[in-house]
C-alpha cells in the first residue's frame, strides 16, 4: 500500500464523515433544537441590561477604595 492509497482512504473517510455531519445537522429532528439555540441571545435581555449597570457601578466603587497597602 503506497502513500497515494492511504491518502485516498483518508479522503474517503473524511468525505463520508462530512456528509454524515451535514445530514445530521440538517435533519428535521434537529430543527427545533437549533431554533431554540438560535433564540438564546434574545431570551433574557432585561437581565443583561441590569448586569451592565451593576458592572459599571462596581468599577466606580473599586476606584473609590484606594490602595489598601499605603
Amino acid at each position: 500500500m503506497d502513500i497515494g492509497t492511504v491518502r485516498g482512504i483518508i479522503t474517503a473517510i473524511l468525505l463520508v464523515s462530512f456528509l454524515g455531519l451535514v445530514w445530521w445537522a440538517y435533519s428535521k429532528r434537529r430543527k427545533p433544537d437549533f431554533d431554540e439555540a438560535a433564540n438564546l441571545p434574545f431570551a433574557d435581555e432585561d437581565e443583561r441590561q441590569n448586569r451592565d449597570t451593576r458592572a459599571s457601578n462596581e468599577a466606580d466603587s473599586r476606584q473609590n477604595k484606594g490602595d489598601r497597602n499605603a
